[in-house]
Parts: structure tokens; sequence; C-alpha cells
């Protein structure tokens, strides 16, 4: 009785911020205009915004043609001084805390500033927002009458001349109210462990013994633990552990070559999926709808969105438009400003706008992973769709997946080289190949051009992964767990070799 109290109390209060987003849903625009001024307003006494004279800056077109567009690499020599203890250099509050991000394509870390307003009216905000949106569209939810079962992040923080770093994750539990930790499992003390495999047996003896309610965490991670758990509890599925699980709210790589593998471990017919958008540097959108695949573009959490079109990124004609002008179903490279002093910041993501009214989109790749060696133009978006098709049609499963280019050598034609590892491989290898090959042709006209008649591209070759050797490579490199990604798409071999490289050896 006490606790379906609680869940209506939550409910009712989360659900009050609707009538505040119809604010942005109904003039996106303005919200975003003056959004910018109120960043800049705030910023002026700063390094930067000295540099650029915010005080004079009047007009979108002034702060456009003044404020250059930069990459992490130009913002470094300002956020160290930052990291060592200089303030008021790119905003106007103390920057105490950085995210630390390398992805899996950089060696060298990235140190993201993240200030208390990014942490309140951003990430937590979004958190509320999230579950304020997903209890609007399911009003018998009972959320809040069990737990959240989340995976974060595996590193704890660590300080350095006052300032702290570590996975955003970890500065987001050392930092969340006390009820967000009430509602949640694991512990804190948990969820920040370092070590994964000794973090995944903690969170499974914390956790099979709650009431879970719903997941949150990035698919291929939250994969390795749910299956974890139906091995150390026998269970057939996770219903019968959880029976009242209602959601997953999942995020960090595209969730469709996982879909059929989550409806196998999670066997209800009103079971939701809930995805969101967010990084380091921010949270940008989320799902606001039952069983859509798009996502709502959050206008009002200190971020000023700017975007660049694909098809001329990295060239000479390359320009920067703001929301009012984007295009539906073009690729866009993402730049943001945010309230931790990010200006126009190139964050290195892609989306397609599905929706203008109101501004929804798809999270379509990485403008560093694409493969447009041949004119092809083929972007994670395209080869999750076709892995997912070809994965229904020969009833088969992916865990992970990168490919390369084969570069054209005198003569011979180039190709798309793939590394598969399945959780179950289709009885006839072959057979996927080629639906694979035909479903990067049905999502992807570019890819078909070339590969008519194998006028350009030669049919793409297949390897088939040892067990575990995409953990093994991470785990190579130190980044297993949390936020860690496979880069699914290069243009260079890189990753696609030393993979190869990996097959024939076991790691400790």
């Amino acid at each position: 009785m006490a606790l379906t109290i609680i869940n209506s109390i939550a409910s009712w209060i989360l659900k009050k911020r609707i009538h505040q987003m119809e604010l942005f849903l109904k003039y996106p625009n303005e919200v975003q205009e003056e959004l910018l001024f109120s960043l800049l307003r705030t910023a002026e006494p700063t390094i930067i915004g000295q540099k650029y004279e915010f005080s004079s800056i009047r007009s979108y077109k002034t702060f456009a043609e003044r404020v250059p567009v930069s990459t992490y690499e130009e913002l470094e020599p300002l956020i160290e001084r930052t990291r060592k203890g200089e303030q008021n250099v790119f905003w106007n509050t103390p920057i105490k805390w950085f995210a630390k991000s390398s992805g899996t394509t950089n060696a060298k870390s990235k140190f993201i500033p993240v200030s208390s307003e990014a942490l309140e009216d951003c990430h937590y905000k979004a958190s509320k927002d999230l579950l304020c949106l997903y209890l609007n569209n399911n009003e018998n939810s009972q959320l809040f009458t069990g737990k959240s079962l989340r995976l974060g992040g595996s590193k704890q923080l660590y300080e350095d001349n006052n300032t702290f770093f570590g996975d955003l994750s970890a500065i987001l539990i050392d930092n969340m109210p006390f009820w967000a930790e009430f509602s949640s499992t694991p512990s804190n003390k948990v969820s920040l462990m370092s070590e994964w495999e000794s973090k995944i047996q903690a969170i499974i003896q914390e956790t099979v013994m709650e009431n879970v309610t719903s997941f949150a965490g990035v698919p291929s991670w939250m994969l390795v633990l749910l299956n974890r758990v139906l091995e150390e509890t026998g269970k057939n599925n996770l219903v019968e552990l959880w029976p009242n699980v209602e959601v997953y709210f999942h995020g960090g790589v595209s969730f469709e070559p996982y879909r059929e593998q989550y409806k196998r471990l999670l066997p209800k017919e009103d079971f939701r999926y809930y995805e969101i958008y967010n990084a380091s540097e921010g949270f940008f959108a989320i799902q606001d709808l039952n069983n859509s695949n798009d996502l709502l573009l959050m206008l009002d959490y200190g971020i000023f969105y700017e975007f660049i079109p694909m098809d001329a990124f990295g060239t000479p004609e390359q320009k920067v438009i703001r929301l009012s002008e984007v295009e539906l179903n073009k690729n866009y490279a993402v730049v943001i400003t945010t309230n931790s002093g990010l200006w126009r910041y190139l964050i290195g993501d892609t989306v397609r706008f599905t929706s203008l009214n109101p501004y929804r989109i798809k999270v379509t790749g990485r403008t560093k992973h694409h493969i447009n060696v041949f004119g092809e133009e083929l972007m994670v978006e395209n080869t999750d769709k076709a892995i997912a098709k070809a994965c229904q049609e020969t009833n088969s499963e992916v865990i992970d997946y990168t490919v390369a280019p084969i570069f054209m050598k005198g003569r011979e034609k180039g190709a798309h080289e793939w590394m598969i590892e399945f959780r179950r491989k289709p009885e006839n290898i072959e057979l996927f190949r080629k639906k694979l090959d035909e479903a990067l042709q049905t999502v992807n006209s570019d890819y078909e051009a070339k590969r008519y008649n194998n006028m350009t591209l030669n049919p793409l070759v297949l390897n088939v992964a040892r067990t575990n050797l995409f953990y093994d490579w991470l785990k190579e490199q130190d980044k297993l767990g949390g936020q860690h990604k496979i880069p699914r798409l290069s243009n260079s071999r890189e990753y696609l070799d030393r993979l190869k490289a990996l097959q024939y050896i076991q790691i400790e």
C-alpha cells in the first residue's frame, strides 16, 4: 500500500513537467535563440567571452561569424587550464567535474567539463523528463513500486588539483539526490566498482532479490549482465525473476542489432523500450512516444544546437546551420554550445531529422565512424539495420561487429570486410553473408550503385569472430564495461586488422 502511494505521488510530481515542455514544443526556435543569448550573457566575463567579445554579440549571425567551430583538440588547452585550477576560463561558475571520455577510438583521454548547471539543468533534468514522458504515456505504470537496475561506468572518481574526473555515470552517481539512490539498484558502492568481472558478480548478488521494475544502461553491456543473471539463477527468462519489470531505458549504441535478443529475454507483451541520446557533453534527446524509433530533441537543457550537412562535411563548402534551417532525412554533424562552456563544439555524432514539428531525430552514427572510401557513404544506421534484417532472415544473433574497407589494388576492385561475433551463428554463413549484402543495398542506394554488377565494389567479405574476440579487444585497451563501445565503421583498417591479429590469441 505504501509503495503504491509513493508510486502515485512520484508520478504526479514528474508529470507536472509536461506543461513546461509545451513551451519549447510550441516555440522551438525562439526558445533556442533565447537560450543562446542567455549563455552568451552569462559567459561575458570569462576569458573566452572577452576574447570573442560576447558582450557585443546581438545576433546569431554575429555569433556564427565570430566564434569558430571547435574540436576537443582545439579546446584542450583551455580545458587543461581549468583542470589545473584556473577558473572563469570558458564558464563563469566553478568547473570542478570532468567527464573522462576516450571512447574506443582514442588512446588519449578527453576531459569534458561538467558544470553544476549542466548537472542540474541538463543531466538530472533529463533523467526526470525521461520518467515524466514514460509515465505520461503509460498511466498504469507501477515503476516506483520497485527499483531500476542501472549499469553505468566502471571508473571511480579521481582528484587532481582540487578537480575531479571519471566516467560521467560516476559523476552523476556521486552527485545524485538521495531519492535517486533509494529507487536504484545496485548500491552506489557497487555501481562505482572498477574491475568489470567483480562488478558484474556484485551486481547480480545485490539485484536478484530486488523487485526490479526497469533497466537502464547501454544495450551491449546490459545484455552481458542479463545473460549472466540467467546463468546464475537458472531462470528461463527475466520475467520469471522480475515479474514486475516493465521498461528498459537504453542509449549509447543502436538497439537494432540487439532487439530480438531482448525480446527473447523479456517475453512480455506490454514490455516497453525507451531510447535516450546522451553523452559526456550533455543530454540531447528522449523517446517521447511508446513504440517509437524517434527521439524528441530537448531544447531547454542549456544546450544550443547547430548542424553541419554531412554531404559537405570537412570540405571547403562546409556550412553550419541552426535548428530552424534543418531538413528532413538529411545527415548532419551535431555542433553544441553548452552551459558547461563548450562553445560551438563538434561532438562527433551524426543525426537525421524525422520530424520538424516537433523536432525529432535518429542518431545515425559518428563523423569518424562511417565508410566513404568508394563514394558509398555507409553510416552506422545502415549497417545496424542490415545486420538486424540478416539475423532475422537466418535465425541468428550478433554480439558485436566492425567493418573496414578493402582498398583497391591495381585492377582489383574494393570491398567491405566485416568481423562479426555471433551469439547464435547462422546455419549457413554464406547465406548470411549474401543476405547482409542484399540488406545493405536495400538501405543504402549509394552502396547499391557501387555494388551493381560488382562495378566498383566486390561482394563483402565476412570473418566470423571467435568467442569473446571483441571483449578481449576492449580488455586489452582497459575499456571493459560502462560507456565503452566498439567502433562499427572506419575508413581505415586499424581496428579490423588488430581484431584479426587477436582472432587466434586468447587474452588472459
